[in-house]
């Protein structure tokens, strides 16, 4: 069970302890598993699942599993925007010191969604843009995500969505994806070597103890975006993150 805030609504606290539950669950389950998944009894779950349905938070399908509202995408979307304005500060450094563009991307169910980004002074169009959603396995940001699950779950998500290949460069199996992240995780940061986009590399790396998980990426032309760009980028992308992630724990 979650973990309660000292003074909170407890009638709060358990709603948002269901919603949680369900999106961990990739955003649908049936009330005998969030039974299990909980200590809170079964008339309870329904009296909550009853008014969240009620108020569009929550579906109940024709399988009679219960899934995520339409009414949540409003919120989140909100929610997206303002993550996007908080890392806005930490972002636009790295553009004045390394002249490449600086995204910052979440989970969004299976794919990754970009939420805020400072271009490049250069002009060239690339890939990313605000708003844009793309597989997790084929973008620096997807796998800076992925790096911090486990595997059971990125295998999960994987079996859902599929490895298609944005490029001849996009990486096509589960275990060579596997292999990736645990590169990522003991290099601290992800690269996306043409992945998603010929002719284009992306340095990526996770924002920490993030609401949901979070990345942040430096991306250009692989003419500019070499090895002496990376010696350089990593360490100030990696400041970055530690400094939204700080940013976030005040909020």
């Amino acid at each position: 069970m979650a973990e309660r805030a000292a003074g909170g609504v407890q009638s709060v606290e358990r709603v948002f302890e269901l919603l949680e539950l369900i999106a961990d669950a990739g955003g649908e389950v049936m009330l005998s598993e969030l039974s299990s998944a909980t200590e809170l009894p079964l008339p309870t779950i329904h009296r909550l699942l009853r008014t969240l349905v009620t108020l569009g938070y929550v579906r109940q399908l024709p399988n009679r599993r219960y899934s995520l509202g339409p009414r949540l995408i409003r919120l989140g979307e909100g929610a997206s925007k303002q993550l996007g304005v908080l890392a806005r500060p930490q972002l636009k450094p790295l553009v004045d010191r390394l002249g490449e563009t600086a995204n910052v991307a979440m989970l969004d169910g299976d794919m990754v969604v970009y939420v805020g980004q400072v271009p490049s002074r250069h002009s060239m169009r690339m890939f990313t843009e605000v708003g844009r959603r793309a597989h997790l396995h084929s973008t620096g940001v997807g796998k800076a995500i992925l790096a911090q699950l486990d595997d059971e779950r990125v295998r999960a998500i994987v079996s859902r969505t599929g490895m298609p290949a944005a490029t001849p460069k996009s990486i096509g199996d589960v275990e060579t994806l596997l292999q990736d992240l645990d590169t990522i995780r003991r290099r601290g940061y992800s690269i996306d070597e043409e992945e998603q986009e010929l002719g284009v590399r992306c340095f990526a790396a996770a924002v920490a103890d993030a609401p949901t998980p979070m990345a942040i990426s430096v991306s250009g032309p692989v003419s500019r975006v070499d090895q002496a760009f990376a010696d350089r980028a990593v360490p100030l992308l990696q400041e970055a993150a530690a400094a939204i992630s700080a940013e976030l724990s005040l909020t």
